[in-house]
């Protein structure tokens, strides 16, 4: 329910395979010396550290027959690099450009050949080489195909497939909850693919109304599990390919109440390892089921108060004896490498800090690199400590820039692609040498283009401020141009509030508001963001796991405690005007600070949000709140609808009508409550759109008009 959870899953979408890395947006080579580009039609190499470029695929190759040269959207290499797989039209699949074309370019021959000639246009979903490169396997219509190269033809492997019953990829709520898109996995030998079933037969349709393109209004139907409703059945399979025979995995357990959010191939094996979670999400299991013998075993189990998340994957050590786990069982997100049969377990990285992301494993040389911010939350710097356990750790960042880092490492670790920027310092890249933690070049360093950045006149302010619980929230402010500190000004609060986002980090573009149509500062604004307990930073798993059960309440005292200490403690705040918004989940905080919290916020604009939450979808909302058996009184509790009749101030509320994720019936439920308490109110449906409210010309630009009509009237800019 989070806008920004959109991203993540586009980098999912994205492939990776043994022929390219790809690692924080570059698409590294096998050997790690170069990186591919797309650029002018065609795809490149580009060699380090002198930039030397080559075409590996000219735009020639990549023409049709009586044709237009391909878009490509990405691509992959066969292991040898003789062969590119191209994938172009692509269309939407909820969130994801997720189906489309494929087409083979045998680089050697000088050919072009599309996949699956007989599928409808743009229908083939995350088709990917066999290891030895001579067949393709893909999804068409929820069954699994493969096509051979040699003979040009197809073969079935599943043929049950449909809307409901899944082969391959995944139903809404798997793809949005656990980011699970592309849901099959050649076996290393190419012999077989294990995939995901899911069988949504039993779960019902949510119908949305089309009331604008046609004369007759028509229903979309969604399959969507919502909160309480039985989740879809899932189970793992592995195929023949030869003969096209599917055995499934003997996973113990109810398999409707469970789900399979990981699952892959052990390198080298003919083994699949999988992640199991139980149905609160507060149990996780890892079987590796063996193909040879017909077994499977459970080899690591592990239990949390509140949810565990999905892994992010396995990396395997020492022969693929060991795997990398990460886990917060401790109190801290921490690395552990665990033997293939779970019986030795050791703590990589001990210490009071999270581990944010892995960049690359470094078995050589004994390394693991991660992203961390052991002091500071609102930031993000590289890290490295010894991948034995036995290390201190190390700083790779550079102190001197504070701020938010990324690196893409090449998979030899000899090069890396460093990205910089933070609240006054807008995005800049380098690359590097990574043995050296040098730039390639002085010209290209991040130091020689930060001597070209003026810094900004009205720096964004970052604070930490005590609430009267004891919680210590980080946030940042900015002020109005030409602060007066002995006037009043009015004070806007950016919320989101729940376990999917962060807002107060030290980001470029933090203390600007992209829907407001005119600049906040200049105006008149103080504007404010501040992450209260629940919210996904690194400041251990207590504070992460504190709002289990509590959505709709400690995050929501949190933030009015927050804004509270802030108003009491500076006089150039203006108690009388007030203002607070959010978007989806944000859009939920909204709601309650306003309904729940009417002597501190006076203004409102919620958009796409949770009015109620056993509406939304049960993947989301079960893992953070809890099964709503025997007894829903958290959901209750913690929902907008149930304070509405509390409603003092001004509201505006928006919703696309169209919207699959937080559907329009929390609008509808939340203006019943209104009505019935004789709330006045301002309510803004933007027909047909989904959560993220984009479709349509003008509709961005509409809702920013209307965004800001409505605070300027409510909550008047300027200093008084």
């Amino acid at each position: 329910m989070n806008v920004n959870k959109l991203i993540i899953a586009i980098a999912v979408l994205l492939f990776t395979t043994a022929s390219y890395a790809q690692r924080g947006g570059v698409n590294w080579t096998k050997e790690g010396n170069a990186y591919y580009q797309n650029v002018g039609g065609e795809i490149i190499t580009v060699t380090l550290p002198k930039n030397e470029r080559k075409t590996v695929i000219s735009r020639s190759l990549l023409t049709p027959p009586n044709g237009s040269p391909l878009a490509v959207r990405s691509f992959q290499l066969t292991e040898d690099g003789t062969k590119a797989l191209i994938y172009t039209n692509t269309k939407r699949v909820w969130r994801q450009d997720s189906r489309g074309d494929y087409w083979v370019a045998d680089i050697s021959k000088n050919t072009l050949t599309k996949i699956g000639k007989d599928k409808p246009a743009s229908s083939l979903m995350f088709a990917k080489f066999s290891p030895d490169g001579s067949k393709v396997g893909y999804v068409s219509g929820h069954n699994i195909y493969v096509e051979d190269l040699a003979t040009n033809t197809t073969k079935a492997l599943t043929s049950d497939g449909t809307s409901r019953m899944i082969n391959g990829t995944f139903d809404w709520a798997y793809e949005e909850e656990f980011n699970c898109l592309d849901g099959f996995k050649w076996s290393p030998d190419g012999k077989s693919i294990a995939y995901w079933q899911i069988d949504a037969t039993k779960i019902k349709n949510f119908l949305m109304i089309n009331n604008t393109d046609s004369i007759y209004s028509f229903n979309v139907p969604v399959e969507y599990p919502k909160v309480g409703q039985d989740p879809s059945s899932c189970k793992i399979g592995v195929v023949d390919v030869e003969t096209a025979k599917t055995t499934w995995l003997a996973v113990p357990g109810d398999n409707i109440q469970h789900y399979i959010p990981r699952m892959e191939w052990i390198p080298n094996t003919n083994e699949v390892i999988l992640q199991q979670l139980n149905r609160e999400q507060n149990e996780s299991k890892i079987f590796i089921a063996s193909l040879t013998s017909g077994t499977v075993t459970e080899i690591y189990k592990e239990n949390d108060k509140a949810w565990i998340d999905p892994l992010d994957g396995f990396t395997w050590l020492n022969g693929n004896k060991e795997f990398i786990l990460e886990s917060e069982k401790d109190g801290w997100r921490h690395l552990y490498r665990v033997s293939k049969d779970g019986k030795k377990q050791t703590l990589i990285n001990n210490g009071p800090y999270d581990i944010i992301s892995v960049n690359l494993i470094d078995e050589k040389n004994n390394l693991v690199y991660f992203m961390a911010s052991p002091t500071n939350a609102t930031q993000k710097y590289l890290y490295k400590t010894r991948l034995d356990g036995k290390g201190k750790l190390q700083m790779v960042t550079p102190s001197v820039l504070p701020g938010t880092h990324s690196y893409s490492i090449s998979p030899n670790g000899l090069f890396a692609s460093h990205s910089y920027n933070s609240s006054v310092v807008s995005p800049v890249n380098e690359w590097m040498n990574f043995v050296t933690l040098n730039p390639l070049t002085m010209e290209g360093s991040i130091t020689n283009q930060l001597a070209k950045q003026q810094a900004p006149k009205n720096k964004v302010e970052f604070f930490k401020v005590k609430t009267e619980d004891g919680v210590e929230m980080d946030g940042w402010m900015k002020k109005p141009d030409n602060f007066d500190a002995t006037k009043k000004y009015p004070v806007v609060f950016y919320v989101y509030g729940e376990p999917a986002s962060q807002t107060a980090a030290d980001v470029f573009g933090a203390g600007r508001n992209s829907l407001y149509a005119g600049d906040m500062a200049k105006d008149g604004y103080i504007y404010i963001s501040m992450d209260n307990r629940g919210a996904p930073v690194p400041k251990g798993a207590a504070w992460r796991k504190s709002i289990y059960k509590n959505i709709g309440v400690i995050n929501i005292r949190d933030q009015a405690m927050a804004t509270k200490k802030l108003l009491e403690t500076y006089s150039f705040m203006d108690k009388d005007r007030v203002a607070v918004h959010g978007w989806s989940g944000g859009g939920s905080s909204t709601l309650n600070l306003l309904f729940q919290y009417p002597e501190i916020y006076k203004t409102g604009i919620a958009v796409a949000a949770v009015a109620n939450q056993l509406t939304y979808d049960n993947i989301y909302q079960e893992r953070y709140m809890g099964t709503p058996f025997p007894s829903t009184e958290a959901y209750v509790k913690g929902s907008p609808i149930t304070y509405a009749k509390n409603l003092v101030g001004n509201l505006l509320y928006i919703h696309g009508t169209g919207d699959d994720n937080v559907h329009y019936q929390n609008a509808e439920m939340l203006i019943n409550e209104l009505i019935k308490n004789k709330k006045v109110f301002q309510m803004m449906s933007y027909p047909n759109r989904t959560h993220g409210i984009s479709e349509g010309a003008g509709t961005r630009e509409h809702l920013s008009l209307i965004y800001t009509k409505f605070l300027k009237e409510n909550c008047p800019p300027g200093a008084r």
